[in-house]
């Protein structure tokens, strides 16, 4: 639409859209969280969740927007998603940048149930944002170290506590639930740190999404597994500043659709033999999905 202005004019109209959108939408979500803490009967706080869920799809179109606004963006769509507003999926993604969401937003705009993440317990302190999705019931992780558990024993299995939680709310209106497998962005610092056996990706954490599946197993239609590459960008480098400049080109998802069956789920925390097939599944998708970028990534450096 507007790619034709200058860079620093580009600039500053993706940061005016995207901040003016999410913070008036992300009011307008406070203030009905406001009436859903003041009138706790369920089926009214069922309705105006209903409302709030509405105002967050607004979001999620204000944020598509935002890639068509100073970008001319060419999407590489492998796959496709269920269309189906009213069923309950799990979304696993890697995950390379805060840019991310906004294109799990505008792929699951139209088709799917709004998204839920697993977010870090600091982003509850974000001006509006962390409010808005505490009224959203977003589960906040406070990731605790081997230090911290060992001094305080009492921490170990919290993050878990929280998840039980959160999925107990999920059950009550459509959702689509996003795990990040890998627990955090991939840098090339974290993926040197943690010796990653995969070329473009992190170690994925089994436990949040085994846990996830056993809770609400029943309920999930199914897995989705999205890839995401972004061709003309190595892993790294500084994504968002692309796409807020106009110099985001290409967008790659893969979609992978895999039914949710009886042997993903389990006890992963007291059966150590479902937990050995669970993360040997894990993995085996990991390792497909690095496979994946490797080829999109080689396939763009030959172009």
């Amino acid at each position: 639409m507007l790619w034709f202005l200058p860079t620093p004019l580009k600039l500053l109209i993706n940061l005016i859209w995207a901040a003016c959108s999410t913070a008036v939408l992300g009011l307008l979500i406070i203030v009905v969280g406001v009436f859903k803490f003041l009138l706790p009967i369920a089926p009214v706080r069922r309705a105006i969740s209903s409302i709030a869920n509405s105002l967050f799809r607004l979001w999620a179109y204000s944020m598509s927007l935002l890639f068509r606004l100073t970008n001319r963006i060419e999407w590489e769509i492998e796959g496709n998603l269920p269309n189906n507003r009213h069923g309950w999926y799990m979304i696993m993604c890697n995950h390379l940048s805060w840019v991310d969401i906004p294109v799990l937003m505008h792929l699951s705009r139209k088709q799917l149930p709004m998204p839920r993440f697993f977010l870090k317990q600091e982003l509850l302190w974000v001006p509006i944002v962390g409010m808005g999705c505490w009224v959203l019931d977003m589960p906040f992780m406070k990731r605790y170290s081997k230090e911290q558990v060992a001094r305080k024993p009492e921490l170990k299995g919290k993050d878990i506590e929280t998840t039980r939680k959160k999925c107990e709310k999920f059950r009550d209106i459509p959702t689509t639930v996003i795990n990040f497998c890998e627990g955090t962005r991939f840098t090339q610092a974290k993926h040197s740190k943690s010796s990653s056996p995969y070329t473009y990706l992190l170690t994925p954490k089994a436990g949040g999404t085994s846990f996830t599946l056993q809770a609400m197993g029943n309920q999930f239609q199914e897995i989705l597994d999205i890839t995401l590459v972004y061709p003309d960008i190595q892993p790294g480098q500084p994504l968002a500043f692309a796409l807020l400049t106009g110099k985001l080109k290409r967008i790659h998802v893969h979609i992978d659709r895999i039914p949710v069956t009886a042997d993903l789920r389990g006890d992963y925390f007291n059966d150590l033999s479902f937990r050995d097939h669970f993360q040997a599944w894990l993995n085996k998708r990991w390792q497909l999905k690095d496979q994946r970028i490797t080829q999109r990534i080689n396939s763009s450096r030959a172009e």
